[in-house]
């Protein structure tokens, strides 16, 4: 038998089931019409500055402000709150002021009495400066920054979409995570649109409590004298002091409020936490301490000063000066501890000294070593996992893992990529900055490092994070050094992939393959091809940018033509004409039309003869010549946002695509037999 629901767990099953905002909101409708008792006031003058200090210890504590999506409701109900109970404090007060002091509650008589001292006058002065600190500075200024966040926010979104568009074609993220992206993203908007507007709120509940005052003081003292017969000192003096009384219990959560909406809108977009931040980032400078424990104690040795004072100050931050320091100075010399010592040498080398070098590697300098580091919170590592997932799906095989390692040899912001041990790219980003990217239309200089995109050559800034808006703003894409990384690791591996598949990955590839065609894979190896041949073609494959996706068609075509020809280049033009479709898919998507170039009869004779016999080379002016042709080719294709395709005799496509694979890398040069045969094609021009 299930024991009778306590009055706290009744009144949170209804606010679970959505019947709190509303009776909340029907509430403090009651109040502006209802008169309440002095006891209900107490409690409710106390539940508003207790709601108000929750609410500002939810903003301090809160890791980045999208994380209190719900504060411009909150922001809302609390003002609407504060109104309420001024219209009902007003109302106890006009009514029954003439009682005196404690008429209104034990609230309103305290903060009459004891905060202000029982002087009207001193109470006058007090409630002016509390205003002037709340409307002047702190609610003017988090109205001014709201207002610009919400201009950056919204002029940013188109940047920014472009950015996670951009993200998630370099398989930086997954379409889940690219999603939760472009909602976060909204959400940014949404809530900084709202802050924009939430902020009048306590503008106008400042002005409110302003009116209210000495609407108050006025009625007060006009009931007073003349409906209860109070001589005009003393009717001044009771309503004066209910009045403030009762202003500044309202002003008291309208301060506590308006500085938790300033310090929520000037909180950094990441997740960080304010205590932590604020003491790294305003304590943690160990040379700024110094100098400050260094003028106080110039300053605690003049004579007259409160000597005690300064220079226990300064004692107390020269300590944390000079323990910041030696921190400091531990961090700095970490790697260099790490090498071993000379003298620690085994005395006989034997073969395990001897080890594999990694397919592939990446090696950091030590200002680089925080990004691969999870407990710093770096994010090197999984961006390199979804870099190596999406690289995965896309080249049809299993890209291996990158092994991290530090080099002090390299710059201290400084990193390379190797292949099998080669470095084959190296470059330099600033940990504590970001890179902002031209893609082409943006507009406005930045103030930043300039600098170069390693991976596609663009032009780019090294920018502050505090920049990231206003350079999104301006039309520039902005990535962490993080994202530069496993971009530049993503172009590189796509460029090498011949290089990382060999025997043992093709092999897990058969086998992968035979667990549902076994007879297929049986059929092809050992007894047509030997494993050799069949690595051969799947690089070719690569080296031509074909992924090995559709790994069961390759091996079909390979059994079906091995018997007739088993070189691997007859073999690759084989599958390749089996792939027709698949690589005109790749080329031009779901687009109903190929639009393609085709070579004049004069130079496709010249390149037929090359290709004969020996296969004599081109002349170098007519080799230069047609590089020029497909560049140009290239360049009003992409000036039409199409791809550029050559479509050549199948005796020429081999030659053809050698010589342009590395000058000229957008072009796609097709056999006519690999078209298909459904496949509308479109004539753009001649290749003379």
């Amino acid at each position: 038998m299930s024991s009778p629901a306590t009055p706290t767990a009744r009144v949170m099953d209804m606010l679970r089931h959505g019947l709190g905002a509303p009776i909340i909101v029907m509430a403090m409708l009651a109040m502006v019409v209802v008169p309440l008792a002095p006891v209900v006031l107490d409690i409710l003058f106390s539940f508003n500055i207790a709601i108000s200090l929750v609410v500002l210890l939810a903003v301090v504590y809160v890791r980045r402000p999208l994380d209190f999506t719900i504060f411009p409701i909150v922001l809302l109900m609390t003002t609407m709150l504060r109104l309420a109970l001024n219209v009902a404090s007003t109302r106890v007060v006009l009514l029954h002021g003439q009682d005196g002091p404690g008429a209104a509650g034990k609230v309103i008589e305290s903060f009459g009495e004891f905060v202000v001292g029982g002087n009207f006058a001193v109470g006058i002065v007090v409630f002016a400066i509390l205003t002037i600190i709340n409307f002047v500075v702190i609610t003017k200024g988090a109205g001014r920054i709201s207002e610009v966040s919400a201009r950056f926010i919204l002029d940013a979104m188109p940047g920014k979409q472009m950015a996670i568009d951009a993200d998630l074609n370099a398989g930086l993220l997954t379409r889940e995570e690219a999603k939760a992206r472009r909602e976060e993203v909204r959400e940014e908007a949404d809530f900084y649109g709202a802050m924009d507007g939430a902020s009048k709120f306590i503008r106008g509940d400042a002005i409110a409590g302003i009116l209210i005052l000495f609407i108050n003081m006025v009625g007060g003292l006009a009931i007073g004298v003349l409906q209860h017969g109070l001589p005009f000192g003393e009717a001044a003096k009771i309503y004066t002091l209910l009045s403030i009384g009762d202003g500044l219990v309202a002003q008291l959560p309208a301060l506590l409020v308006s500085s938790s909406v300033a310090m929520l809108v000037t909180r950094a977009s990441r997740a960080q936490d304010m205590g932590g931040a604020m003491v790294g980032q305003v304590f943690g400078q160990h040379k700024a301490l110094a100098i400050a424990a260094t003028l106080l104690g110039v300053v605690g040795l003049v004579p007259g000063m409160p000597n005690v004072a300064f220079l226990t100050l300064a004692a107390v931050l020269g300590y944390i000066a000079f323990k910041l320091w030696k921190k400091s100075q531990a961090v700095e010399t970490g790697p260099l501890q790490a090498l071993p010592a000379p003298g620690n040498t085994s005395a006989e080398l034997g073969w395990d000294e001897v080890r594999p070098t990694d397919p592939l590697g990446l090696e950091v300098g030590y200002r680089l070593i925080p990004l691969v580091d999870k407990a710093q919170g770096g994010e090197l590592m999984s961006r390199i996992k979804a870099v190596r997932r999406k690289l995965t799906q896309d080249l049809g095989f299993l890209i291996p893992a990158v092994h991290i390692r530090d080099n002090l040899e390299l710059p201290a912001s400084g990193y390379r990529l190797l292949v099998h041990g080669v470095p084959v790219a190296a470059a330099e980003v600033h940990p504590d900055r970001e890179l902002a990217l031209d893609p082409g239309g943006a507009f406005g200089p930045l103030d930043g490092i300039p600098g170069k995109d390693p991976a596609f050559g663009l032009d780019a800034v090294w920018i502050h994070a505090h920049q990231r808006a206003h350079a999104e703003s301006l039309g520039y894409t902005v990535v962490d050094a993080s994202t530069v990384v496993a971009t530049h690791l993503s172009h590189l591996v796509r460029e090498h992939a011949p290089e990382l598949l060999g025997h043992d990955e093709v092999q897990q590839l058969l086998a992968t393959l035979g667990r549902n065609a076994p007879k297929l894979v049986e059929d092809l190896t050992p007894k047509l091809l030997p494993l050799a041949t069949v690595v051969r073609v799947l690089q070719n494959l690569l080296i031509e940018r074909v992924p090995l996706r559709q790994l069961r068609r390759i091996v079909e075509a390979l059994v079906e033509f091995a018997p007739q020809n088993p070189d691997h280049a007859a073999l690759t033009a084989a599958v390749r004409n089996a792939l027709g479709r698949f690589i005109v898919q790749e080329i031009s998507g779901m687009a109903p039309e190929l639009p393609v170039y085709t070579l004049a009869p004069p130079l496709e004779r010249v390149l037929q003869d090359s290709t004969q016999g020996t296969g004599a080379a081109l002349e170098p002016g007519l080799a230069e010549r047609l590089h020029q042709s497909l560049s140009d080719c290239v360049t009003r294709q992409e000036a039409r946002s199409e791809p550029a395709v050559v479509l050549v005799p199948g005796s020429v496509r081999a030659a053809l695509a050698r010589l342009v694979r590395h000058s000229v890398p957008s072009l796609s040069v097709l056999a006519y037999s690999e078209v298909p045969e459904d496949k509308r094609l479109k004539l753009v021009g001649t290749i003379t």
